[in-house]
């Protein structure tokens, strides 16, 4: 086929019969300026299958493979004498179905997630004879399957040139490992018990999804880290550290522990921190990994990097991440920031649909080829190149921090087991970083716990104690004998002289100190709920819910009273949630009037909206709270614990919220400059992002929904004028991430939405931002029309409930990225 042979597709044609081998025409993508786009070739699905992987040989030549069938060889124009046409070899092997392909070390690998070939594992194919054709299969490693699309991935050649990388998602078991840079010590971590849901892999412990290292022969296997969810496909920047790209279960949108799709720096000897069903680790936990960046929801395949495209330096130094659900390649632009990255996005390429699966960037031509498909839906090939007018020369490298440096150092002892460690690693414990505390924690957990334990003990530097007692408590599992030392050594720290994330990371100390070592004796626990609950409540949310979970743990009888009120009146339904499932698991602190302010708070929650789960997530809630109470009680609140809910909008907030006016631009206008400058109300602001359901769909900082834009960087982006213009008239201007289309169907019907999921010739539109379980099925082949909807899918008039000074405090609060001590909060 020639380039653009596709003038239409299935989503803009009338004639199915005609459209049924066409991908998206490039008429339809919409492209960062200055780049063009070409459809190289539409794959015959009946004859080729869906394309999910690719690779490039030594001659620059792609090689793909069908998720459920062949590999194939592609040849686009200009490479290798082609001119013209796209050139399509079937490979003739009996493999194929790898969800990750590598050429290299002259040979081609790839990962089968399925029963094809001798089963799940990393297999080598090779041209033996030397004829151009390979010939020869061999499994070089058999990993162990329990079904399932969270197998493993993709897999990329080391820094170091000599080694394969490969990820897998958490269906598929850790397989054998030589070593491993990760202490073996992992487990769930949590206090309670989890709560189920629709129990989708209820029985998947830690560690998880994994990333291991291995030799071009496939003998010798190590672990470099743990606790993705199912990270597709891995890339090396030119420092030589790791990016995945991982999405959270759909189904537990709208929960507290739902975490955004996000893009992660996969550190060695680290912990992502994914656990099944309600058991996620939340990103404040010191012994977790943070994200580099949280996208917004979305299915995450192919990422790679744009090194030695013919694209201007900041496009050449992007990492590319794929969406495969709403059909978005996006340009992730990392800063080294002390040990780690911070980052931003943009949209690179989209459509709708474009189920992007894998991306190369040729070594040939400077290209970045495409491929779309999966699930046995349309699948094709394009070809993104620049035609504009910067210099698309070799970018420089960004320079190394001293932290990042000192980072490195620290990971190149992980698995090492010598005194010495002890000596570089121990001093790091204390650092600033918490990417250098980590890998400095790592290197002290591998060695012999004889060694460093009266060392940890005998620590009096604050942030140095709280890292030891996490690291002596993770490796002294089930030695009761150090809890009592653990606590009295933790004991010792003053909380108000602590920064506020070394007062998180001593919650969390303790937390291990319990979970490790089991409950302490009744009167461990009254002393310790004594000591922690004079600290109870704080002004920060995250403080506030671990020290809420770890009183309730040591049977605190105040927290109750003081926890109560923040089941209802905390401004986001996650928050709510959480002090919810928390308090559902407290036996003693309880009144009458308590419990029923607490139990009519679920009539409230079930208008809530989330994910598949989320009615089971508070069935389950409530469960656990009535399952506490005696049965005097349950006859004596019976009215109240039955209450039934009464269909309504969400509201966050029991103030009553009453019309004050259809507020219009020039009604506000004119208040921003004096009215932003110096006298807002933080608290308030915070109160009126719940009350206008902002929170419902919104993310901001760690808290809210993740359906619509984040907009916790909006300081960065939009003058306050532009930030109300936003809100007050939200279809003025549609971000490209966020915008829906128009599905106009044979018999006239349409359906406006944004495509959440495709499956074969079925589309699953997401109708309504507020609802993320919303679906409509639109089925292809009666689909007549696909058009860009010029109506934003926020709906109008949230503001019109709240006063001219809640408006404010909500601008302030927005534009002071959750800072309250940004000078617009100062008197």
């Amino acid at each position: 086929m020639k380039s653009f042979c596709c003038a239409v597709s299935v989503f803009v044609c009338l004639s199915v019969s005609v459209c049924a081998q066409q991908a998206t025409p490039v008429e339809a993508i919409k492209l960062k300026e200055g780049f063009q786009v070409e459809l190289l070739y539409s794959v015959p699905k009946a004859d080729q299958g869906s394309w999910v992987a690719m690779t490039q040989d030594d001659k620059g030549r792609l090689i793909v493979s069908d998720q459920y069938g062949s590999l194939y060889r592609v040849t686009p124009p200009g490479l290798g004498g082609a001119s013209g046409e796209t050139k399509v070899e079937k490979i003739p092997v009996e493999f194929g179905s790898c969800q990750g392909l590598l050429y290299a070390f002259g040979a081609l690998y790839g990962v089968v997630n399925a029963d094809t070939a001798q089963g799940r594992g990393l297999y080598r194919v090779k041209d033996t004879n030397g004829d151009d054709q390979f010939d020869a299969v061999e499994q070089l490693k058999a990993f162990p399957n329990k079904g399932g699309e969270h197998g493993p991935h993709g897999l990329v050649v080391g820094p170091d040139g000599k080694s394969i990388y490969v990820v897998s998602g958490n269906q598929t078991p850790l397989p054998e490992m030589q070593s491993s840079r990760v202490p073996r010590i992992w487990d769930e971590d949590q206090l309670f018990p989890m709560l189920l849901g629709r129990g989708f892999m209820r029985d998947v412990t830690a560690p998880g999804g994994w990333v291991a290292k291995t030799d071009p022969e496939g003998k010798n296997w190590e672990l470099i880290n743990v606790g993705n969810r199912n990270t597709y496909d891995i890339a090396f920047n030119k420092q030589g550290d790791l990016f995945g790209f991982d999405a959270d279960m759909e189904w537990d949108f709208g929960m507290p522990w739902y975490r955004p799709t996000r893009v992660s720096l996969m550190a060695s000897g680290g912990d992502l921190g994914w656990r099944t069903c309600s058991k996620k680790w939340p990103v404040r936990w010191e012994d977790s990994l943070a994200p580099v960046v949280d996208i917004g929801p979305g299915s995450p395949t192919g990422v790679v990097f744009g090194y030695g495209a013919k694209f201007p330096a900041k496009y050449q130094e992007a990492l590319y991440v794929a969406d495969w659900s709403y059909g978005k390649l996006y340009a992730v632009h990392l800063k080294p920031e002390g040990a780690g990255y911070s980052a931003v996005f943009e949209d690179f390429m989209s459509a709708a649909p474009l189920p992007l699966t894998d991306m190369e960037v040729s070594r040939k031509d400077g290209a970045m080829y495409v491929t779309v498909g999966g699930r046995k839906v349309q699948s094709g090939l394009y070809r993104v190149t620049y035609a504009g007018d910067e210099a698309t020369v070799a970018a420089a490298s960004a320079a190394v921090t001293a932290e990042q440096k000192l980072r490195y150092e620290l990971e190149a002892l992980h698995g090492a087991m010598d005194g010495a460690v002890l000596d570089k690693a121990w001093p790091q414990l204390g650092h600033a970083d918490r990417l250098i505390r980590a890998a400095a924690r790592v290197a002290v957990e591998h060695q012999p716990v004889g060694l460093w334990q009266d060392k940890a003990l005998a620590e009096t530097e604050a942030r140095r104690v709280i890292q030891a007692m996490m690291a002596l408590s993770r490796v002294g599992r089930g030695n009761k004998e150090l809890q009592p030392k653990v606590l009295e050594v933790l004991g010792r720290i003053d909380w108000k002289a602590l920064e506020l994330a070394d007062q998180g990371a001593l919650l969390r100390a303790y937390m291990l100190a319990f979970t490790r070592f089991g409950e302490p004796e009744a009167g461990v626990k009254a002393a310790l709920a004594q000591r922690l609950g004079a600290w109870f409540p704080v002004a920060d949310t995250g403080l506030n819910r671990d020290l809420t979970e770890i009183l309730v743990y040591l049977g605190d009888a105040g927290v109750v009273a003081k926890a109560v009120p923040l089941v209802n009146e905390s401004p986001t339904q996650e928050e709510q949630i959480d002090y919810a499932r928390i308090l559902g698991f407290a036996k003693v602190g309880w009144t009458k009037a308590l419990r029923e302010s607490y139990f009519r708070w679920f009539p409230r929650a079930a208008n809530y909206k989330g994910g598949a789960s989320f009615n089971l997530f508070i069935d389950e809630i409530k469960a656990n709270a009535v399952a506490t109470m005696s049965e005097a009680e349950k006859a004596e609140l019976k009215g109240v614990i039955e209450l039934k809910p009464e269909s309504a909008v969400p509201t966050f907030t029991l103030k009553p919220m009453t019309f004050v006016k259809a507020w219009t631009m020039a009604d506000l206008e004119g208040l921003l400059g004096a009215g932003l400058e110096g006298n807002r109300d933080f608290e308030n602001g915070k109160n009126m992002f719940g009350a206008a359901t902002c929170f419902a769909c919104h993310r901001f900082g760690a808290q809210g929904g993740a359906v619509g834009p984040d907009l916790t960087s909006v300081r960065g982006k939009f003058s306050p004028r532009d930030l109300l213009e936003s809100l007050l008239e939200p279809s003025k201007e549609i971000s490209d991430q966020y915008g829906s289309s128009i599905f106009t169907m044979a018999d006239g019907s349409q359906v406006v939405g944004r495509i959440a999921n495709l499956n074969g010739d079925n589309l699953q539109v997401s109708t309504n931002m507020m609802d993320p379980h919303a679906f409509t099925t639109v089925n292809t082949t009666k689909l007549v029309k696909t058009e860009e909807s010029k109506v934003s899918m926020m709906p109008p008039g949230l503001l019109n409930m709240l006063k001219d000074d809640d408006i404010l405090d909500l601008l302030a609060y927005l534009l002071s990225g959750g800072n309250a001590k940004d000078p617009m909060f100062t008197e």
